[in-house]
């Protein structure tokens, strides 16, 4: 009943957070409330290059986003460095979540994170948003929720 009680809380605590976002505006606040999941990504431009190039800060990073938004890691997170033509080359990172994934790729040639958060467990955007951005370092950040029906 407590579990219960707290998801509750989180999702009525959710839905006035994400009324801020305009993709959500054609939702009402039971879509938002019925929804299956969340879906959102974070375009982080002007990044630490120091930081995106670096797997172990990239992990941490996870790590942290995970307590953060209290998502229960499962497996190993995964960071692989590919990219053959110079425009995408970067890291990849990839981490499931009890719920669903967290991804992202690192643009080594504009040092942008590509950051993407996918859960059926409610978060609230602006969190991510907000430590991603001050995390990487990156001057601004453009984010796109989408409600999964």
């Amino acid at each position: 009943m407590k579990q219960a009680f707290q998801v509750a809380n989180a999702v009525s605590g959710a839905v006035a957070r994400l009324s801020a976002y305009d993709e959500l505006n054609q939702y009402s606040s039971s879509d938002i409330e019925g929804a299956w999941g969340l879906a959102c990504s974070f375009d982080i431009y002007d990044c630490n290059p120091d930081t995106i190039r670096d797997a172990e800060a990239i992990k941490r990073f996870v790590y942290q986003l995970c307590e953060l938004i209290e998502m229960k890691r499962f497996g190993e997170c995964v960071v692989v460095n590919f990219g053959e033509d110079e425009r995408v080359a970067g890291f990849s990172m990839t981490q499931l979540i009890e719920t669903s994934l967290i991804s992202a790729h690192f643009a080594n040639a504009t040092n942008t994170t590509y950051l993407d958060v996918f859960s059926c467990k409610p978060y609230d955007p602006a969190v991510v948003e907000r430590f991603a951005r001050e995390f990487f370092g990156g001057s601004r950040c453009i984010t796109h929720v989408n409600l999964r029906q």
